[in-house]
């Protein structure tokens, strides 16, 4: 698909999320936190959200939504969601990130934060409904995310192997 003559680009920090449509391109760069990009084909708007963490331990009904919190970015994205009146079904989905970026703490019995956002990520997307189309998740690097949501293409970089 054609890129638009006018492009919004948005740069996702962790903990944040962004809804968007034909001239709308999402950047992130992910180490152990994830990313989830929905796309609607035939409306052709989509989103993507960048969190930290699976979940909060303590989450009060008066909090407000943390995109920190992989639970809590996922209601914020389907807020949006809902707002198109589509399915969760109807929208392709891609994950990324999750790698294991403190290989070393993890030898000594360190928790490893990446596996347990994956996990939380298929989680959520069993719970909501949604058919991963495509991811690249675990390992050791880090990775650069650009999301056109014009298109609905996701283009993904990490470091060259030495």
């Amino acid at each position: 698909m054609k890129e638009p003559d006018f492009i919004i680009e948005i740069f996702l920090k962790p903990g944040e999320m962004h809804w968007g449509e034909t001239d709308t391109r999402i950047r992130t760069i992910l180490g152990s936190c994830v990313a989830i990009c929905l796309w609607h084909p035939v409306l052709k708007v989509g989103g993507m959200c960048h969190y930290l963490l699976p979940s909060r331990r303590v989450r009060a009904p008066t909090d407000e939504l943390d995109g920190r919190y992989g639970e809590e970015a996922m209601e914020m994205l389907m807020k949006e969601l809902q707002k198109t009146k589509a399915l969760p079904k109807d929208y392709n989905v891609k994950i990324f990130g999750g790698a294991n970026m403190f290989s070393e703490i993890i030898k000594d019995g360190g928790i490893n934060v990446g596996e347990k956002n994956i996990a939380k990520a298929a989680e959520l997307m069993t719970k909501h409904g949604f058919k991963v189309t495509s991811q690249d998740t675990g390992g050791i690097e880090h990775r650069s995310i650009l999301f056109d949501v014009w298109s609905g293409d996701v283009w993904l970089k990490k470091p060259k192997k030495e």
